[in-house]
């Protein structure tokens, strides 16, 4: 699996999670946009090494696919929220959890210098 397949399984997944309209261009972009996002974090969180391939750290991100849908769902679902850490209204509370928490399990690699 290349990178590209990758995103566009986490993309597909997620706009019929969310349930994106195809009429709805603004959230596909959107949508999209946090993919990317999200597998870019995670691929800077792992730190590969210069003699990975593409190839090969396609293959390493596959088996961080949940950790990069969960990052990218959970900004999409941020956009209008950025920043809030509570909310309430009209007798309702909104408190997100701490997005870090969604990259516990995305170990950076280890060298050896």
């Amino acid at each position: 699996m290349d990178i590209q397949t990758l995103q566009d399984e986490i993309y597909e997944e997620l706009l019929d999670e969310i349930g994106i309209e195809d009429e709805d261009t603004l959230s596909q972009k959107q949508l999209l946009s946090k993919v990317k996002d999200a597998i870019r974090e995670v691929r800077t969180t792992r730190d590969y090494p210069d003699n990975y391939t593409e190839d090969k750290i396609a293959s390493d991100l596959n088996r961080y696919f949940g950790n990069i849908k969960g990052i990218a769902r959970y900004d999409y679902n941020q956009i209008g929220a950025e920043g809030e850490t509570s909310h309430s209204g009209n007798g309702e509370s909104r408190t997100w959890k701490d997005r870090t928490e969604l990259l516990i399990n995305v170990i950076p690699l280890a060298r050896v210098y």
